[in-house]
Order: C-alpha cells, then sequence, then structure tokens
C-alpha cells in the first residue's frame, strides 16, 4: 500500500512573519497597490484571512555564503537582510520595469550551440584591457553606496575583487574615499564619473574630481551618459515605503543623501556649467579628455550610430549599458543591442556590456556577441547584502565556476574560441 504523504510541517510565528512582510514588500513594489488604497487598507483584511502560502521557507534561506549554489541564493539572502529602502535601491528599475525585465528576457532568449571532441582540457578565460591581462572577463560594475547594504561597503567589494582578481569600478556617489578603496583593493581601481545631475555641477568640480581620481592613481575614467534626464525609480519609491526606521540621520526630507558623499565633498561650487548635466552633447568628450590622460570610457551607450561617435571623438573604450534598466524605460536589453555596437566598432576598441547578466552563460553569450569583457552589480551586491565581503567573493566565484562550465560544455577553450555563430535565438 502506497504511502501516504504526511501533512506539512506547522509554520512557526517567526516564519509567519516573514512570509507576511514578503507578501507585503512585493505588493508594495507591484502597480496594483495604489488602486487597492494602500497597505492601510489591507490590514483589516490581512488579519481576517489565511495567510498566502508562502513563497519559500526560512530553512531554504542559505546560512552561509560558501552554501549559496547560485546568486539567486544570496539574493533571497539580502532581501530578508537588508533595510527595504535600500534593497528595493537595489532591486528597482524605472516605469513598468519593462527594461530591467527584458535585460533578462533577452538573455534568456538566446541559446548556445555546442560544439563536440574540443580539447578543453586547458581552458583560458583571459581578457585583456589595455594592456593590463586580467584572468577573467567578469568586471565589478559600480555602485553608489555600498554602506547601506552592509558595513563592509566597497571596501568588503574591494578586497573581494582583490582575493579573486577582478577589476573593479569605483561610483562617483561611493560611501567610501577612492584612496581608501584603492588601499583595500591593493592597486587602483577604475574610476566612473558622473556630472550633473548626478555628480557635481560644476566644471571647476568635475575638474577637480577627475584629478583626484588622477592622483589617486585610477588609470581609467569611465564617463557615465544615461542618466541626464533623471529616472522614474518607482519601485525603489515603493519599497522604501515599507521601511519604518528612521531615515533622517542619513537623508534630508525628499530623500536626498546626507552627509555629502565622500568623494563628492570639498568640490569647489562654481557657476552651474551649461555644457554639463541635461546639456550634455558630444562636444563635452573633449573637453574631458583635455583634463586627464587616462584612458577614457563612455559607459551607456545603446546604438551603432552612438558607437561610432564615440569612435570618432577618441573613446578608448564603449560601456553597453541602460544602467540595468534604472535609467530609462526605453525598454530595450543591452544584449540585443550589442550586435550593431560591435558590428559599428569593428574590434577598434575594447567593449563592455552589463545589465541582466546573472548567470555564466549569460556571460558566454555577452562575449560571443562582440563584448570584450561583462560587468555585473545586482550579484555582486546580493553578496554583499547577504553576507558582507565573503558573499561578494561567493558571487563572483558562482559566476567564474560557471563561466567555466559553460565554455567547456560548448567546446570553447578560450574567450577568443567564441563567436557570433556560438550563439542563435530561439
Amino acid at each position: 500500500m502506497p504511502r501516504l504523504p504526511s501533512a506539512p510541517p506547522a509554520v512557526t510565528s517567526v516564519q509567519r512573519d516573514v512570509h507576511r512582510r514578503d507578501f507585503l514588500r512585493w505588493l508594495a513594489a507591484s502597480p496594483v497597490l495604489a488602486s487597492l488604497g494602500g497597505l492601510a487598507a489591507l490590514e483589516p483584511i490581512l488579519a481576517q484571512e489565511p495567510w498566502p502560502p508562502a513563497r519559500r521557507q526560512l530553512e531554504e534561506l542559505v546560512e552561509r555564503a560558501q552554501d549559496a549554489l547560485d546568486v539567486f541564493d544570496l539574493q533571497r539572502v539580502a532581501e530578508a537582510t537588508v533595510p527595504p529602502a535600500h534593497y528595493g535601491y537595489i532591486m528597482t528599475g524605472v516605469d513598468g520595469e519593462s527594461t530591467y525585465r527584458h535585460n533578462r528576457e533577452a538573455l534568456e532568449r538566446l541559446r548556445l550551440r555546442a560544439r563536440r571532441l574540443v580539447d578543453v582540457s586547458r581552458l583560458d578565460t583571459s581578457v585583456t584591457l589595455f594592456g593590463r591581462r586580467w584572468p577573467t572577463p567578469i568586471v565589478v560594475a559600480p555602485c553608489g553606496s555600498q554602506s547601506a547594504f552592509h558595513p563592509d561597503g566597497e571596501l568588503g567589494t574591494a578586497r573581494a575583487a582583490a582575493a579573486l582578481d577582478h577589476l573593479q569600478v569605483l561610483s562617483t556617489v561611493s560611501s567610501t574615499a577612492v584612496e581608501e578603496v584603492n588601499q583595500a583593493r591593493g592597486e587602483p581601481v577604475w574610476y566612473q564619473l558622473y556630472l550633473a545631475p548626478v555628480g557635481p555641477g560644476s566644471w571647476e568640480g568635475a575638474t577637480a574630481l577627475i584629478r583626484r581620481s588622477v592622483n589617486a592613481g585610477c588609470p581609467t575614467l569611465v564617463y557615465t551618459v544615461d542618466l541626464q534626464g533623471g529616472s522614474n525609480r518607482l519601485t525603489g519609491e515603493r519599497w522604501a515605503r515599507l521601511d519604518d526606521r528612521d531615515c533622517a540621520s542619513c537623508h534630508r526630507p525628499g530623500g536626498e543623501a546626507s552627509p555629502v558623499k565622500p568623494m563628492l565633498r570639498g568640490l569647489p561650487s562654481g557657476a552651474p556649467d551649461p555644457g554639463l548635466g541635461r546639456s550634455t552633447t558630444w562636444e563635452t568628450l573633449p573637453r574631458l579628455r583635455d583634463v586627464t590622460d587616462q584612458n577614457f570610457v563612455v559607459k551607456g551607450i545603446m546604438t551603432g550610430e552612438d558607437a561610432e561617435l564615440s569612435v570618432q571623438y577618441g573613446v578608448d573604450a564603449i560601456w553597453v549599458s541602460n544602467h540595468g534598466g534604472r535609467s530609462e524605460g526605453a525598454g530595450r536589453a543591452t544584449i540585443d543591442a550589442l550586435p550593431e555596437i560591435a558590428q559599428a566598432v569593428g574590434g577598434r576598441i575594447p567593449i563592455i556590456i552589463e545589465s541582466g547578466f546573472r548567470r555564466g552563460s549569460d556571460i558566454v553569450k555577452g562575449l560571443a556577441l562582440g563584448a570584450t569583457a561583462v560587468a555585473v552589480g545586482r550579484p555582486y551586491l546580493w553578496g554583499l547584502g547577504a553576507f558582507g565581503q565573503e558573499g561578494v567573493e561567493r558571487a563572483l566565484s558562482i559566476l567564474t565556476r560557471e563561466l567555466e562550465i559553460t565554455m567547456r560544455a560548448i567546446g570553447a577553450p578560450a574567450v577568443g574560441s567564441l563567436g557570433p555563430e556560438t550563439v542563435v535565438r530561439s
């Protein structure tokens, strides 16, 4: 006689609280919230009705970084441990999240063509950028305010990048100064530059910030151009409404960060420059190039036309990015933009791509379609929020291992073995 399935274990009060919080977080991020009258209107209903099925049990959360099997294990822990407003900052896209969603969907529509009977006993995952060889094509993308996710902050990220020898790029709005990050990394990182409205609003402030990065030894400047119009981050706002902490010590009314970020503190104010912020044009590039002899990368390129203009204006590399779906609601995935950009560049300068990459197989797809390197943001931030430096190391290790497994599985012994013929669309 077959054994009947046992009854599911009783849900403890702690588990019930976690499930309730998870459901409310999901609901707060949903566009239907406003039509329902807000969370306050739902509380009497939730108090009377049986609780919805749990999204996960507490035991499904890994307790140690090394127990994470993929980066999504780290995401689940970060969701449970990072303050709601700060987790929302990591997870938000813009508008209805179409760009954020399509970044993943486009990667998942691609299939890899696996070749057989290829010697993959010796695997070479290295790439070269500006004469520097890196053992992996996985780049630690810039993200601001990392101390909001874990006390280790950018220093933990830098130590993790150093331990595994990854290229790291530091944000203008980091919560730690570049000099400290360089010391933790063991060598100068690349430096990302925002101009107004996110960064310094005057030419004097901008040039002072660039010179500080030069004096710190940063070999490369990554000028980010996809936030000139601001961004409509609704999901972040909804998550923030679930945060019942007193944020007055860190934020001014309206959410403006306080105190001023370390890299923006003490910059000369100067008069607002008509060539910065929303009035920035291609003519801004030579002005910036005249300030520094660093390698100059433009981040935020999404079309072949702009890739060609970038080359014409003398940039040293292109970074294909829609800011992880956080800058604009155009809906186009970076992996969909990559082929036309690679064609326009024609191998003249390196191409870095980001936005939506969560698996080693995703990284293979980016390399195959023309990228020199692939940057990741949310995966290592999930690791940071979950376990600090150990979590960042685990996220990077998982992605590297998945990359190696995928390359061997499809018969690609080196990054140079990958090409457009490696990928087909479903």
